[in-house]
């Protein structure tokens, strides 16, 4: 009895249906399997709850808001039902719909999130093997197109004139101060300057601990005079070692709604900061500019606490030209015109920023 081998058409027909299904994200098991073999799907109203509770808290805060709207038009739907077109309908609706703001850009922001948080619960039911990377309709749907951002860096004079607001007006300008300080001296968003604790203070080397999105942590160099005075908030406000450090006089801890204060009385006395919706993130942006243009590309990388992206235009770049802590405090001794320990020698920089002494 002879054997046949199979066809060159036959083979080339099952390279075709292995390609198909690797694309799919199918096995030959998957199409034995049963359709009971897999988990009924649930509704939006049943699995958000579910990946909410499973997401980190700034995931959380961060697409929570967006939740609650799919829950709203789709609660009542199972996740393997809404087609990519109803989710462009759905981003088209939540855009019209969005709160207009002075520096709205037509809802792209609402929409791009929107996109991102209905990927994200289907990444989750992805693993969960409720639906299969084929069935995925939010992953069909393109974000909408990122605009460059409007904020830049202060220059000095203005920047002046917000410490000087700062330290001159409220109910509680040491608090207020030393957190523009602290912004400005480690280029550090809010999540990171709210999650600072005393515990992650290191007086010795004048470094802290950072804590801030995607769980990324680094730590930052500090000014001795701002270290001092984070001890001295610390301290005299009674901040546990373990606990948040930003507090107020009495002892409870700020949250994002001091910022909110904060700005608006700053814009309230500098009608130009109101105009231009200056915030905490443009002191980010002034900072690692001046370090860009004074020390290069890969201490502001590092500066920022940026982390290397491979699939980025630079991400393979910096991954040899990553920066040191010892370069960072040097960047950051020429900012403040202060002897850091770990900073190596350095010529000095004429336009360093100007700090109140609070």
């Amino acid at each position: 009895m002879t054997t046949h081998e199979p066809s060159s058409a036959n083979q080339a027909d099952l390279d075709a249906a292995r390609l198909l299904l690797d694309r799919l994200g199918l096995s030959a098991q998957d199409l034995l399997a049963t359709p009971s073999d897999r988990p009924p799907v649930p509704t939006f109203a049943d699995y958000i709850p579910i990946v909410s509770a499973a997401v980190t808290d700034g995931t959380r805060r961060v697409y929570s808001s967006y939740w609650n709207r799919i829950h709203e038009h789709w609660g009542h739907r199972r996740l393997d039902e809404p087609t990519p077109s109803e989710i462009k309908q759905l981003v088209e609706h939540i855009k019209t719909h969005v709160v207009a703001r002075r520096n709205a850009r037509g809802g792209r922001s609402a929409g791009e999130h929107l996109i991102a948080a209905l990927r994200c619960l289907y990444r989750h039911a992805e693993d969960d093997k409720l639906i299969t990377p084929a069935d995925n309709p939010a992953s069909k749907v393109a974000k909408p197109r990122r605009l460059p951002s409007t904020r830049r860096a202060v220059d000095d004079t203005h920047l002046a004139e917000i410490n000087h607001i700062a330290a001159t007006t409220g109910n509680d300008p040491a608090l207020d101060t030393l957190i523009l300080r602290l912004h400005t001296e480690t280029a550090c968003r809010r999540g990171g300057a709210l999650g600072l604790r005393p515990q992650d203070l290191d007086p010795t080397q004048c470094l802290i601990f950072l804590r801030e999105k995607g769980e990324t942590v680094r730590w930052q160099p500090v000014s001795p005079t701002l270290m001092a005075h984070l001890q001295h908030h610390a301290e005299q406000r009674g901040a546990p070692r373990t606990g948040q450090l930003l507090r107020y006089t009495n002892g409870r801890p700020i949250t994002t709604r001091r910022y909110d204060h904060l700005w608006n009385r700053i814009g309230t006395h500098l009608p130009w900061a109101a105009t231009q919706q200056i915030s905490t993130h443009w002191l980010r942006h002034t900072t690692l500019t001046w370090v860009e243009r004074n020390f290069g590309y890969a201490i502001a990388h590092a500066y920022a606490g940026h982390t290397d992206n491979p699939s980025g235009d630079t991400g393979t770049t910096t991954t040899y030209i990553r920066a040191s802590t010892q370069e960072i405090a040097t960047a950051l001794a020429a900012l403040t015109s202060e002897p850091h320990p770990l900073a190596q020698p350095v010529q000095h920089h004429d336009n360093q920023i100007t700090f109140n002494q609070h």
